[in-house]
């Protein structure tokens, strides 16, 4: 079994914006010794089932799956990706994606 991490890398546009989740089931995504600070975020997708496959597939081989993006100075940042799933509007898909950061 391939044990290296997927990503989901943001290519263009601004650094996420991340949110503390209104849910409170989100802390149990993650387990250790600390509470975790999970935290959501919205991106804009042309195929959001796709990205939200990708997810699971790397989940069920038991692999992580990461977000890849540049924070405000420029600097290549990565949050673990605990749960995703994605939503239809008028504009297009939206990615909603609850991170792990650091």
């Amino acid at each position: 079994m391939d044990t290296s991490a997927e990503k989901i890398t943001i290519v263009e546009g601004p650094t996420p914006v991340f949110e503390h989740p209104i849910e409170t089931w989100s802390t149990s995504l993650t387990e250790g010794p600390l509470l975790p600070r999970v935290a959501l975020t919205r991106l804009r997708t042309l195929n959001g089932p796709s990205m939200v496959e990708r997810c699971w597939k790397a989940w069920h081989d038991n692999r992580p799956m990461h977000l890849e993006y540049r924070d405000e100075m420029g600097m290549t940042q990565i949050a673990e990706i605990v749960a995703a799933r994605y939503a239809e509007t008028q504009e297009g898909h939206v990615l909603l994606l609850h991170v792990r950061l650091n």
